[in-house]
């Protein structure tokens, strides 16, 4: 189980949010969108490292169709792979499935 440490009391900050010019409220939001970038590039590199070329895999199409497929390659955000039926495709790790050979 995942423990959480609050670093601030959360009235408080906004409370201070409340008084703050722009200047420093820009500086803040440039924090926090820097931060969700970390986040979610650690979480897509994990997602990422489930996966290796040659890994027979599955995923949903956007028209609800299951595809089967061989990943081809881990780029840097997705996973490259060709289908069954020859196509190429580009997803995202966090919408794969590891398949059955």
């Amino acid at each position: 189980m995942k423990t959480k440490h609050t670093i601030l009391d959360r009235e408080l900050f906004t409370h201070a949010l409340r008084h703050m010019g722009e200047e420093d409220l820009l500086y803040i939001n440039s924090m926090v969108v820097e931060r969700l970038n970390l986040l979610a590039q650690a979480k897509s590199t994990a997602q990422l490292a489930q996966f290796a070329a040659g890994d027979r895999v599955n995923f949903t199409a956007n028209d609800g169709t299951i595809k089967h497929g061989i990943v081809l390659r881990l780029n840097k955000k997705t996973v490259s792979l060709v289908t069954d039926d020859a196509q190429q495709w580009k997803v995202s790790p966090g919408l794969l499935r590891k398949s059955t050979p």
